[in-house]
């Protein structure tokens, strides 16, 4: 791709890496969740990336659909698709770029960059503000989902509504629970069922959506009846569909849990993995987004599940799965932030190492979010301002500049050229994006009362 790297670098790849850490670092790093364990096997890249990028962005596909119309529609959603295929490559092969040396966080990875101090400030408020807002959107989906199975379930006649507030509290208190486990390959179980029920319930919500057939009055408009609600809208779908796409924020980690020798570096098994999980996930987003949009059009929620009523049993066991994958797409995201709250406590604090700090750390980051989910539940809103202005950084231009950075490819070059299309197409993103978000979000504001 036009890229160089030098004899030394090459001539080092035969050197045994030396390891210049103290006992106390070594014992650090033995207890942090991103390298206290390097035993995953490929498939834990495949179940891993397949749990962090189809999340419940891919239930507000149809919306999506719906705001950007056919054309611009299903170009947006092809070429990410393929931009971030792209840029998730470049992150699996800058990991072990210096020899001897692991980039297991994304914020290494851009200090080693842009410098130490500025690699911190460009990339750690970026991937909290992704992590942290996912989890908060998750919050969201989960209590959703659980309403929504309860309603269908419970309240076919009549019954007593019961505020999405404490569906969110009964979604939260699984994390207070599962957020105790060590480190990403404990949580293996739990993300290779979350991976499952992704692929079963987009199955589910496009394959219910052709039973269901094509709505009798369907328009393929765009929804908002004035010019500026068609482009506020347009801007907002931008950034679901970036939200969609947002694995890349803990690809470096979930790298970092595979084992790596000069012989069979860690980006081999890793790359298998993505191209199985990139597979899973043109199987579950494309399906979803251009057959719920075909069926309902303009006139689909933005959460396809929503939409569809009946069969009831079917739909009911959709949300049950939607519940437990994204339980498993929480732990994902919470992961790194957990290593960066305990590397903060114990490194720079100078704290001791133990459970009960762990304990507490954990339990604190989980309250948060469930407190800030019960206050904003917007969900579209809130995908579409997240979207934009965090995720297209971090997914789709951040490691073409880190890239270019590094490598130094030859200009007017293949690579150079693919950079600085990706470069320009994810920063119109991350401009236009947050305000069509920022936008419907204040528009469902307007009849919005706290806790309800």
């Amino acid at each position: 791709m036009g890229t160089h790297v030098s004899d030394d670098q090459i001539n080092a790849y035969s050197k045994p890496p030396v390891d210049n850490r103290t006992a106390e670092e070594k014992a650090i790093d033995a207890w942090l969740p991103i390298t206290s364990s390097r035993n995953a096997k490929w498939w834990y890249s495949a179940f891993h990336n397949v749990t962090a990028m189809v999340g419940a962005g891919v239930l507000s596909l149809p919306y999506a659909m719906s705001q950007l119309g056919w054309g611009p529609g299903v170009a947006v959603m092809v070429i990410s698709w393929i931009i971030t295929l792209y840029t998730l490559w470049q992150m699996v092969e800058m990991h072990e770029m210096v020899p001897g040396k692991r980039f297991d966080r994304y914020h290494e990875l851009g200090q080693h960059a842009f410098g130490e101090k500025l690699g911190l400030w460009i990339v750690v408020p970026q991937q909290l503000v992704v992590e942290v807002g996912v989890d908060i959107v998750y919050m969201v989906t989960g209590g959703k989902s659980l309403k929504k199975f309860h309603d269908l379930v419970k309240c076919q006649d009549k019954c007593k509504d019961i505020k999405l507030t404490y569906f969110i509290m009964i979604f939260a208190s699984v994390h207070f629970v599962l957020s105790h486990l060590p480190n990403f390959n404990s949580i293996s179980g739990v993300s290779l069922a979350a991976a499952v029920m992704s692929l079963s319930y987009s199955t589910i919500a496009w394959g219910a959506s052709v039973d269901k057939g094509v709505k009798s009055d369907v328009q393929y408009g765009y929804r908002s009846s004035t010019t500026a609600g068609t482009v506020f809208g347009f801007f907002g779908a931008l950034g679901d569909v970036a939200f969609a796409y947002a694995g890349h924020n803990v690809v470096l980690e979930i790298q970092a849990t595979i084992p790596s020798t000069p012989e069979k570096p860690s980006k081999i098994p890793m790359w298998r993995g993505v191209i199985v999980a990139y597979i899973v996930v043109a199987l579950c987003y494309f399906p979803v987004a251009f057959i719920g949009f075909w069926m309902f059009g303009n006139s689909v929620d933005d959460n396809i599940l929503i939409t569809l009523n009946k069969p009831v049993w079917l739909i009911a066991m959709a949300n049950m799965f939607v519940v437990v994958h994204v339980i498993g797409s929480y732990q994902i995201y919470a992961m790194p932030v957990f290593d960066m709250i305990e590397t903060v406590l114990v490194k720079k604090l100078r704290l001791k190492p133990t459970w009960y700090l762990r304990f507490i750390s954990r339990n604190t980051y989980v309250a948060f979010t469930m407190f800030v989910g019960m206050t904003f539940p917007f969900f579209g809103g809130l995908l579409g301002f997240f979207g934009g202005f965090a995720f297209a950084p971090t997914t789709y231009f951040l490691p073409c500049i880190m890239w270019l950075a590094i490598y130094k490819p030859r200009k007017f070059s293949l690579s150079w050229f693919s950079n600085w299309i990706c470069i320009i197409l994810g920063v119109l993103l991350m401009v236009i994006a947050p305000i069509g978000g920022l936008r419907q979000i204040i528009v469902q504001a307007k009849t919005y009362s706290f806790y309800s």
